[in-house]
């Protein structure tokens, strides 16, 4: 995820695929519902609705570059999670914070935390992304992975976000980042947890980030992963595709829904203009067919996957304010689409 376009990544880099094929396992818990907490957990850090079983995510920018200035408030209702960007790295490792950019034009602190109750009152979640194209945290042992758990459930208590989003862009280590989750599940159980792996990080089940997603699978929500900046990538049929269409979008999906995902911790993002990234945005129509051939097996192009997934959980995109500097056609078109699934 960028505040500015991302670097394009080399199309055909890709691992081959190792484990397509291998079906979900039935372990992911029902859409639209989250684990309860265990009996070590703390309180929740804020109460909420739960996530519906098909959402669309957004990324609000707590900067401003050229997009529309937001404040929490002025986001579209259409969408469900919102994920704050970006968490800050400290100086000590795996440890994130997170500031206010003055930019974005909260009087104080207090207001802004009014604003994300205030989004949780009409069911939305508010959850903090950590990483981005710049981002430099890293998890890569237990003292890091502990000082990003402790620094994330933390930030969750102080402002009341409902959970964190993984946007690592410069490498991960599935281990630690598995262990650093696992902890802030178990002090917050009803966490939503969602992540925003590049293409490349979800070839195969043996790369790091789906390693991760896997091992998080009882609690993980969803994995939005980003369909652009990326070139062309293998999709499932182990056929190379070119971003910007239909069939990149349904193959590369089909990688995680048949190599252990449950279909409802399956997302698809997008940038919602042109400018929003450097490459690979479509238009919401594209999108919408996208979701219709995973979900219905309707509306596909020259790849249809061999079987439907109706619990797909949604669509993501960057971001909110660039969304609604392009006439909020994201939140009207894919939302009003994604909360129609069957």
């Amino acid at each position: 995820m960028t505040g500015l376009p991302a670097r394009l990544l080399a199309g055909l880099t890709a691992a081959v695929l190792a484990s397509a094929g291998i079906v979900g396992t039935g372990t992911a818990q029902a859409a639209g519902t989250r684990s309860p907490a265990s009996a070590a957990s703390s309180a929740p850090a804020a109460p909420t609705a739960a996530v519906p079983r098909h959402a669309v995510t957004g990324y609000w920018q707590n900067f401003d570059n050229g997009a529309t200035v937001q404040k929490l408030k002025d986001v579209d209702d259409a969408y469900d999670i919102i994920a704050v960007s970006f968490a800050d790295a400290t100086g000590q490792p795996g440890e994130v914070t997170f500031r206010l950019d003055p930019a974005v034009g909260y009087g104080s602190t207090d207001e802004f935390k009014a604003d994300i109750k205030a989004k949780q009152a009409a069911g939305k979640s508010v959850i903090l992304s950590v990483g981005g194209e710049r981002g430099a945290v890293s998890v890569n042992d237990a003292a890091s992975a502990k000082n990003f758990a402790d620094s994330v459930s933390g930030l969750m208590d102080e402002y009341g976000f409902n959970g964190v989003d993984i946007d690592l862009e410069n490498g991960i280590n599935s281990a630690y980042m598995t262990q650093a989750l696992k902890s802030v599940h178990d002090r917050h159980g009803d966490v939503v947890v969602t992540m925003a792996p590049q293409t490349i990080d979800m070839q195969s089940p043996q790369n790091e980030y789906f390693k991760t997603a896997l091992g998080i699978k009882d609690f993980l929500t969803a994995v939005n992963m980003q369909y652009y900046n990326s070139g062309s990538m293998n999709g499932c049929d182990g056929k190379v595709y070119s971003q910007g269409t239909v069939d990149f979008l349904t193959a590369l999906a089909c990688i995680q829904l048949e190599g252990g995902l449950d279909p409802s911790q399956v997302g698809i993002g997008v940038p919602a203009s042109a400018r929003a990234a450097g490459g690979g945005h479509v238009a919401p129509s594209v999108v919408n067919a996208a979701l219709d051939c995973l979900t219905r097996g309707s509306n596909c192009g020259s790849f249809k996957p061999s079987r439907t997934y109706p619990g797909l959980r949604g669509a993501m995109t960057w971001s909110t304010n660039w969304d609604a500097a392009n006439g909020d056609a994201f939140a009207s078109q894919v939302g009003a689409h994604v909360h129609g699934l069957p």
